[in-house]
């Protein structure tokens, strides 16, 4: 009993022992890099998952590389991966560049790669052109008709400006912009409808892929649509705003004459004061006239009869004004 249980015991042992003597020794990917005729070191496998690297990922790509043509070693694609970049998508796009003919360094390559931008998708796009789809541009020509505009710009990858080169976003911006300027300065709408090839003509020649990543080929208009009358909206609009500022003026002239309505009534009042108030003086002045020796009795008497005098005859005129009705004439 006790030699079977140190038995099992022992193959255990020997188990974990060559599974891992397997992990830190991959024989069969050592044969497959032999077979290949890559030459890749026993030792530098294990030395690659001591430095934490998957072989795989390493071997394999060299392989390819190898098969392919092109000179590339070890230290480049483990270096690359362990900056974070990744390996077989750089050995793809060397491959493709190699097909192609372009010329792509390694180093360039892993630049690209590390820039957080797609090599392989690059020289793919270097091959057969990309067709970008703007949104639509609504522009304004100089008679107020508003236009809009649909263009397909074919754009082709520059690898030597990948990396800080500005995206797609900027071609766009920048083909949207050349179509608001273009057809800004058009004299009519119709001219430009006329002909739409002037557009891609004049954007084109404005050199809209400097500091980009992209070569533009070129710019074809797709669409054009007629849009609203902004030189009659605005136009309606300010004649609004006329009106609107009229009739805030003529309302402030009126509340200034009802204010000066008011202040004149006031004034009357206040000047009908002051003579009630001087006629309420008369008496005291007659007063003392009298006892100043000034005023007699008859002097008083004649004034009082002018008063009534007077009375009588603003009594007979207000009688006989144009309402009253003239007696019949006696026969």
């Amino acid at each position: 009993m006790e030699l079977l249980l140190g038995t099992g015991f022992s193959i255990i042992i020997i188990i974990i022992a060559i599974t891992m003597f397997l992990h830190f020794v991959p024989l069969g990917l050592w044969i497959s890099a032999i077979a290949a005729n890559v030459n890749v070191g026993i030792f530098t496998l294990v030395g690659m998952r001591l430095r934490r690297v998957v072989p795989q990922k390493i071997v394999l790509p060299l392989i390819k590389a190898n098969k392919a043509g092109l000179s590339v070693s070890v230290n480049q694609l483990e270096a690359h991966y362990l900056a974070g970049g990744n390996v077989d998508r750089v050995v793809d796009a060397l491959i493709a560049a190699h097909r192609a003919q372009i010329p792509l360094p390694f180093e360039r390559s892993a630049a690209i790669d590390l820039a957080g931008r797609d090599v392989l998708e690059a020289v793919q796009m270097s091959v057969n052109p990309k067709v970008i789809e703007t949104p639509v541009v609504s522009a304004v020509a100089k008679n107020g008709i508003e236009l809009k505009i649909k263009a397909r710009v074919t754009v082709r990858a520059n690898i030597d400006r990948l990396v800080g080169g500005a995206g797609e976003p900027t071609i766009i911006a920048r083909v949207g912009e050349g179509i608001v300027t273009t057809v800004g300065s058009a004299e009519s709408h119709t001219a430009v409808l006329e002909s739409p090839d002037e557009i891609s003509k004049t954007v084109l020649g404005k050199g809209l892929d400097a500091g980009t990543a992209f070569e533009i080929l070129s710019i074809d208009i797709a669409d054009v649509d007629v849009g609203r009358n902004i030189g009659a909206e605005l136009l309606t609009d300010q004649a609004e705003a006329d009106k609107r500022i009229a009739q805030a003026k003529a309302e402030e002239r009126r509340a200034m004459a009802v204010a000066k309505e008011q202040e004149m009534k006031a004034y009357t009042q206040e000047m009908e004061a002051k003579v009630v108030e001087a006629q309420s003086d008369v008496p005291h002045a007659i007063a003392e006239a009298f006892r100043s020796g000034n005023l007699g009795v008859m002097d008083y008497y004649n004034l009082k009869n002018i008063q009534a005098d007077t009375d009588m005859r603003d009594a007979i005129s207000k009688a006989g004004g144009p309402n009253t009705p003239t007696p019949p004439a006696v026969k």
